[in-house]
């Protein structure tokens, strides 16, 4: 079911909402940077993400193709979420971190289902031989 979710970085300087349908999944990585930030998110087409705060506050990290763009906020780091174009994947996209999803409780993160991506493999439409550390 469709819902607008609200989120945040930590110190609150970054907000926005998103319409998301999480019965529909959300997806854990195991590419580079998913490992290090322990991803962990559901994409949207951008039209269904709206930025409510200035986007002065973000900073932004590209690395590799430059296809996606990791952003943060510059106060406390956290990446509440990112975009890009990846042909593969039906073209521009937002990715929102369902850890920063500020109306979830923690049972019900806990129930989303996850499908498991093995970008570190450049084998995305498959999960990795190991998932618990993600």
């Amino acid at each position: 079911m469709l819902k607008t979710h609200h989120g945040s970085c930590h110190c609150g300087a970054v907000k926005f909402e998103a319409d998301l349908d999480l019965a529909a999944g959300t997806g854990k990585c195991n590419c580079s940077i998913c490992t290090k930030k322990r991803g962990w998110n559901a994409q949207v087409k951008p039209d269904a993400f709206r930025l409510l705060t200035d986007p002065v506050a973000l900073g932004d990290y590209q690395f590799g193709s430059n296809s996606a763009h990791h952003v943060f906020c510059k106060t406390c780091g956290v990446s509440s979420f990112g975009h890009g174009y990846v042909e593969e994947i039906g073209g521009a996209y937002v990715s929102v971190s369902i850890a920063c999803l500020d109306d979830l409780s923690p049972a019900e993160m806990a129930a989303l289902p996850v499908q498991h991506m093995d970008g570190a493999g450049n084998n995305w439409w498959n999960a990795p031989e190991v998932t618990g550390h993600m």
